[in-house]
C-alpha cells in the first residue's frame, strides 16, 4: 500500500482528497495535518464522512511516507517544504502555485514536472515532485493545446470562464458568502489571473513561436463547483477537421473526452473528466471546456498524477460519477 500524508487538511481541495484516498484501493492516509483542528476528528469538519474514518487531525508529520499532498495556500507550500523535511524517497504534490512555472520549479534540489497529464504523461509518470496545474489552467489548456500541438494559434485567444464558489477556497470573503454569491454574477482579475503565465508555458512547449495575446475574462458564478470556459480564435478550417485534431490530441486520455453536443456543467460536477465541445462560426472556432475545479481541476488530478508516478492505472479510485440531480 502507498502511504500517504495529506498537509492543509481542512480545506475544500483537501476534503475531496480525503473523499477519494479512503476509497483508493492502492492507498493508506497516515496523517492529515492540520495546525488549526490539530486533535479534533477529520469527519467533525468534513461532515459527509462520518461513518467512513476514525482518524483525527494532527499537528506532526511522518517524514518517510510515500507521497505527500500539499494543499495550501499560495506561497505557503514553499514555506512549508523550508521548515520541514521529508525523505527523499518522499514524492511531494502540491497543489499551489508555488512551483507551476519553469522559473520556479525548483526548491532544495527537488524538481517540480508540471502535472497536465494530457500534456506530459511520461514526465509525470517519471517525476519524484508534481506542481499540479490551477484549476482555470486546466479547463483552458486541454480547450486549445490540441490546436497548439498543430501550430494553429495564430490569432488573438478570447477566453470566458466561470467558477463556483468552492474556486475561492474555504476561508470566507466577501465575494463568497451567501448573500453576497446567491442571485449574483462578477468579473475579477480581468485580463491579469495568476493562471495566465502557466497557460502560456504549456502553449509554447507544443507551438514555440506563440506569440499571441491571450484575453481572458474569469468570472464568479453563484454555485458551488465546476468551470465552464468558452474560448474562440481563428481557425480557418473546418469543423470537421478541428475534432479529428482534438480526437487525436486525446484518443488515450483518460479523462478527457469530446462530445458532438452542447455542455453544460452537471455532466462533469463530481467527475475528474474534462468534456470539450466545438462549435465552428464563420472563420472562429468556438472550443467549450468543463470540468470540476475541485476534482479534475484540483484533488482529482493530484490523484491521478500520484497513479502515474507509482505506475498505477490512470483511472485507479477515480471512477466517479456525475451527479445530475
Amino acid at each position: 500500500m502507498i502511504s500517504a500524508g495529506i498537509i492543509g487538511g481542512a480545506g475544500y481541495t483537501a476534503g475531496e482528497l480525503i473523499r477519494i484516498l479512503i476509497n483508493h484501493p492502492a492507498v493508506d492516509i497516515d496523517f492529515v495535518f492540520s495546525t488549526s483542528n490539530a486533535g479534533n476528528k477529520i469527519a467533525d469538519v468534513h461532515q459527509d464522512l462520518l461513518g467512513q474514518t476514525e482518524k483525527s487531525f494532527t499537528d506532526t508529520i511522518n517524514p518517510d511516507v510515500d507521497v505527500v499532498f500539499l494543499c495550501l495556500g499560495h506561497g505557503n507550500s514553499t514555506t512549508f517544504l523550508t521548515n520541514n523535511t521529508f525523505s527523499s524517497t518522499t514524492k511531494i504534490i502540491d497543489m499551489s502555485n508555488d512551483f507551476r512555472l519553469e522559473n520556479d520549479a525548483i526548491l532544495d534540489g527537488r524538481e517540480f514536472v508540471y502535472g497536465l497529464p494530457e500534456l506530459q504523461k511520461e514526465k509525470i509518470e517519471n517525476a519524484m515532485n508534481i506542481a499540479n496545474p490551477g484549476c482555470f489552467a486546466t479547463a483552458i489548456q486541454l480547450g486549445i493545446l490540441p490546436l497548439a500541438k498543430n501550430d494553429l494559434l495564430n490569432s488573438t485567444i478570447h477566453i470566458n470562464a466561470t467558477t463556483g464558489a468552492t474556486g475561492a477556497g474555504v476561508s470566507p470573503s466577501a465575494t463568497t458568502h451567501f448573500n453576497w454569491r446567491d442571485n449574483n454574477f462578477s468579473i475579477y482579475k480581468a485580463f491579469t489571473h495568476q493562471h495566465l503565465a502557466e497557460i502560456s508555458e504549456s502553449i509554447k512547449t507544443l507551438q514555440i513561436n506563440f506569440d499571441e495575446d491571450l484575453l481572458f475574462i474569469p468570472n464568479r458564478g453563484n454555485f458551488s463547483r465546476g468551470i465552464f470556459a468558452s474560448i474562440y480564435t481563428d481557425f480557418d478550417r473546418s469543423l470537421e477537421e478541428a475534432y479529428a485534431i482534438f480526437e487525436k490530441f486525446y484518443k488515450d486520455a483518460a479523462f478527457t473526452h469530446l462530445s458532438k453536443t452542447p455542455l453544460h456543467l452537471k455532466q462533469v460536477v463530481n467527475t475528474n473528466n474534462c468534456f470539450i465541445h466545438l462549435q465552428k462560426h464563420n472563420n472562429k472556432l468556438l472550443i467549450t471546456s468543463v470540468i470540476d475545479n475541485l476534482l479534475k481541476g484540483a484533488s482529482g488530478q493530484a490523484v491521478q498524477n500520484m497513479n502515474l508516478i507509482f505506475g498505477l492505472e490512470e483511472n485507479l479510485g477515480l471512477q466517479l460519477k456525475a451527479n445530475f440531480f
